[in-house]
């Protein structure tokens, strides 16, 4: 008896069609890295005179007998600023959860948000409210916010980021998934896996979604304020992960706030959302402002820190607070800043804690080792379980002039190479000003502080020291392909 004859593919056939299919997923990843950013994304904005600049701080630390102590002000102010709304609230934050730590007392951020908007909406006829918040609060669809929820039930519009449209920042696996995976959509009734951020199931949709590492991570608000706009950019989230964090936030007047209103626009254009916003002519200064104020988002950011250190020359001081510092271009320019003779003091998170889980100080204490090297001053942040998450850089010219660079993002390719939705203000001043002085005062008392000192805000570079090769190299590989969170 003859065996069956089974058709094969003949395998010239069988090649071609592999060869077919790496073209386009290559074709797929290198279009998503490449294509045109949707229009208002990485803006820069002229400098305009700012209208009673207010710096905020939180800062957390240990008093001498062992407890943990807060300074918080920035969600204060947003609070503050939202229940004086008449007209127009804007929110755009990247997390807005309640997840956290166990056993660990936390401000309940996301639940006070909540509340502020949901009792600002129903006290206030015709008012906008505009929730904007980043798809990893809800796992990609796979689970539900009950915050969310609850600001939809009172009739504020919420808008979860569409962040399709965005380029890809993890091309090698963005690439399959965007032909294979992203079709699926996604279902928050029918998830069986550990959810990161809450108790419920998630779906593994949500974990293929996660994957891309792309977000807005945007932390933003604008408000009315009398006949004009308030806008606060800052490095906070209302999270209650979060809420033991030092942050940073500067809260504005002036036609800057109209921009900051402009990008935003923007990310609810991108989103596929039309929300008729009340009109509000440019504020113009009644008296000369001290400070001036750029408005820039993704990309533009980069373009403003490099040239902040590239002007940095021989007398310049530059003072650097930092959550993720890996972006090859700057830590090249903070080098060679050195070596023309500008004073560095950098200020790094150790990267040791990611709420209530152990880093490995990747990619902080690798990117330290090459500034160490290079003979530039670096301290530590003294956490205890939290982080030390602002996002500043500071330069004072010997000719007193003086500028800075505060908000939402990292020193990081993800986070300034026109990947992730990101918001910064730029500030120029002439000379020194009240709120020059609150900001050295308060990097001064992180940099100053020492074993002989209490609180102890800050540790020396031995504390954290990493000479390792192997995870310098793993730093390197996944900050240039993206295979990484930072």
């Amino acid at each position: 008896m003859e065996a069956p004859v089974i058709n094969r593919p003949p395998r010239t056939s069988r090649k071609r069609l592999t060869i077919l299919l790496a073209l386009i997923v290559t074709a797929t990843g290198l279009w998503h890295v490449f294509k045109p950013l949707p229009e208002g994304i990485s803006y820069r904005g002229s400098p305009q005179p700012l209208l009673a600049p207010e710096l905020l701080i939180d800062r957390t630390w240990v008093d001498k007998v062992g407890n943990q102590q807060f300074d918080q002000q920035i969600f204060d102010e947003a609070l503050r600023l939202i229940g004086q709304a008449r007209k127009l609230v804007v929110v755009d934050m990247f997390l807005f959860n309640e997840s956290g730590p166990p056993g660990v007392e936390m401000r309940p951020l996301a639940r006070q948000l909540t509340e502020a908007l949901v009792a600002r909406q129903q006290a206030v006829d015709d008012i906008t409210i505009v929730m904007i918040t980043d798809p990893f609060n809800t796992l990609y669809g796979g689970t539900r916010s009950p915050w969310l929820e609850q600001l939809r039930a009172a009739g504020i519009v919420v808008v979860e980021t569409r962040l399709s449209p965005l380029r890809d920042s993890n091309p090698l696996w963005s690439a399959p998934w965007r032909l294979c995976c992203q079709w699926l959509g996604n279902s928050a009734d029918h998830g069986w896996l550990p959810n990161p951020v809450g108790t419920d199931k998630v779906p593994l949709r949500s974990y293929l979604a996660l994957l891309n590492f792309k977000a807005n991570h945007r932390k933003v608000l604008v408000v009315d304020e009398g006949d004009g706009l308030r806008g606060l950019v800052t490095s906070a989230n209302p999270h209650d992960g979060s809420s033991r964090h030092s942050n940073i936030a500067l809260s504005f007047g002036g036609p800057a706030a109209l921009d900051l209103l402009r990008t935003e626009q923007a990310v609810l254009a991108l989103s596929g959302v039309e929300i008729a916003m009340p009109t509000f002519a440019a504020q113009i200064a009644a008296q000369q402002s001290q400070h001036l104020g750029q408005i820039l988002t993704e990309g533009k950011i980069l373009d403003a820190a490099l040239a902040m250190i590239d002007g940095a020359a021989k007398g310049s001081q530059l003072d650097l607070a930092m959550f993720y510092l890996s972006h090859r271009e700057l830590v090249e320019a903070m080098i060679d800043a050195h070596q023309r003779g500008a004073e560095l003091r950098i200020l790094l998170d150790a990267n040791k804690d990611a709420f209530g889980r152990e880093k490995n100080g990747i990619p902080n204490r690798q990117v330290a080792m090459e500034l160490h090297r290079a003979g530039i001053p670096l301290r530590w942040c003294n956490t205890h379980g939290e982080q030390c998450h602002t996002k500043l850089l500071v330069r004072r010219d010997p000719d007193r002039s003086w500028q800075l660079l505060l908000g939402s993002a990292n020193f990081t390719r993800r986070n300034l190479n026109d990947l992730n939705l990101e918001t910064n203000i730029r500030v120029w001043a002439d000379n020194p000003t009240p709120l020059l002085a609150e900001l050295m005062a308060n990097f001064d008392l992180y940099w100053h502080s020492g074993p002989d000192r209490n609180p102890v805000l800050s540790l020396p570079y031995e504390a954290f020291q990493d000479e390792s090769t192997l995870k310098y190299w793993q730093y390197r590989v996944m900050e240039g392909l993206g295979l990484s969170t930072f």
